[in-house]
């Protein structure tokens, strides 16, 4: 291992002026400075993290906070987790990755051990109790979600009240006029999850401006569950002829089911999705979908908290602009 006191020696300088290079803490002379850097990478020497944090009281980590629940998607989740991982490292920072439920006493621990400088929440609730304590910490923070009060924080995600608006508007120019909106599992509305609850606001809101008739129906996403759902749809409300989706797990049951009922899609009944592209693309039909931008909201994510952390941002809502795809899946009502 290649220490501080060979970076020293290479560089013709004392261990202390190596130290003062590292942190920033004195004042050094830029040749000696640039010596000391060019000693560090044909050395490939490596400061000690703990070391590191003492000399600068920053740890250069990132805690990000994504609970991993068997009611949400999770390859969505991972490809955000990645994307912040990948974006984090271009800025210096390693992140640490917290997948449980633990909420509240997670957010105690990171900020009690001075574990990261500073965190990233995914899977926000509209009154999320991480929050309060974060706020109360000071601690640089990023939400990758829209909690009811944003008041202390930068909140980056796709403006979801938006695409369910833009997916209501793209049925009605296609003649429909009574349309289903098969959500998420139950759970991720109890919890009151921010993107779900905008979405349904979003769609029921442009519904009512154009005259249209909405149904709302939670799904677990299994093809049983889909069938159940979609029974009582159809008896409910016969003329349905629009559906929005958003729940990646039930696309495929849907679109299934359909076909076995001989409701031919879009001729008979049209499908739009709230989804990651790779799930509108890869479908028995491709879908008309709303994309959710995922690798473009860890980016923002972390060029805001990096921003954050060194003094440059106040906090702000950033809200990614819903785009629609038209594809295979819908077409003009039936007469």
């Amino acid at each position: 291992m290649v220490t501080l006191a060979d970076v020293a020696q290479h560089a013709g300088v004392s261990a202390s002026t190596v130290s003062y290079a590292l942190s920033g803490k004195r004042p050094i002379s830029e040749g000696t400075k640039q010596r000391v850097e060019r000693s560090i990478r044909g050395l490939g020497y490596l400061p000690n993290a703990g070391a590191r944090a003492l000399a600068s009281s920053r740890s250069n980590i990132i805690a990000l906070m994504m609970p991993l629940r068997t009611d949400m998607y999770v390859p969505v989740m991972m490809e955000i987790a990645i994307a912040v991982a990948t974006n984090a490292r271009e800025h210096g920072f390693d992140v640490l990755m917290l997948t449980g439920e633990e909420g509240s006493s997670a957010v105690r621990r990171v900020i009690g051990s001075g574990l990261a400088d500073a965190v990233i929440l995914m899977d926000v609730e509209l009154d999320d109790a991480r929050l309060p304590l974060l706020r109360e910490s000071g601690r640089p923070a990023v939400l990758i979600g829209l909690p009811s009060r944003t008041t202390g924080f930068t909140c980056v995600d796709l403006d979801f009240a938006g695409a369910g608006a833009l997916c209501v508007e793209h049925l009605a120019g296609l003649g429909h006029r009574e349309i289903a909106m098969i959500g998420e599992a139950p759970a991720v509305y109890e919890r009151k999850t921010g993107f779900a609850e905008r979405t349904v606001d979003g769609l029921r809101s442009r519904a009512r401006q154009l005259g249209l008739r909405v149904l709302h129906r939670p799904c677990e996403g299994t093809y049983a569950a889909m069938a159940s759902a979609l029974g009582q749809i159809f008896t409910e409300r016969p003329g349905i002829t629009g559906f929005v989706v958003q729940n990646e797990q039930a696309v495929e049951p849907l679109l299934g089911l359909l076909r076995q009922d001989r409701r031919a899609v879009p001729e008979d009944v049209s499908v739009v999705a709230v989804c990651p592209e790779q799930v509108a693309l890869q479908g028995s039909v491709r879908l008309t979908s709303v994309t959710i931008p995922a690798r473009e909201m860890a980016r923002q994510a972390v060029d805001h908290l990096i921003a954050k952390i060194e003094g440059r941002a106040d906090d702000e809502v950033v809200l990614l602009e819903p785009e629609l795809v038209t594809r295979a899946s819908s077409g003009p009502a039936p007469a």
